[in-house]
């Protein structure tokens, strides 16, 4: 197992990028590596860290201002080689089936509900690590 994950969090929301960082911890589950965060508020500055490199998760804001993550994701998935997993944000239950078109592999609704945030953050670096093996 390495030994820390990058996850990029994306959000125009100083609160929701907070909720996120407190719903993981320093590792969402036992079992994945202890989590390092690269916060981004601009979609500019998601496709910088990307084009750097080293992130294993993006979680991605579906609300965001003035590109939302659905929007953000589709574009990366699309433009980005080798794309790291998607958790998305959404706003409603209902809006899984734009987390399904956007090619997000996880969704959960806001405001993050710890538990249910940090066992799909889990699973997509447990996915990132089985691929990466």
């Amino acid at each position: 197992m390495q030994a820390t994950a990058t996850v990029l969090v994306y959000s125009d929301d100083a609160n929701t990028r907070e909720q996120v960082r407190l719903a993981t911890g320093r590792r969402p589950a036992p079992d994945v590596p202890v989590v390092e965060f690269v916060e981004c508020a601009t979609p500019a500055a998601v496709l910088a860290e990307l084009d750097r490199g080293g992130i294993d998760v993006c979680v991605l804001d579906g609300e965001a201002v003035p590109m939302g993550g659905m929007g953000m994701c589709r574009q990366i998935k699309d433009e980005v080689f080798n794309c790291p997993p998607v958790l998305l944000l959404i706003g409603r239950p209902q809006d899984a089936w734009l987390a399904t078109w956007s090619r997000a592999e996880a969704a959960v609704t806001l405001p993050v509900e710890p538990v249910e945030f940090a066992s799909a953050l889990a699973s997509l670096l447990r996915q990132k690590s089985l691929a990466g093996a």
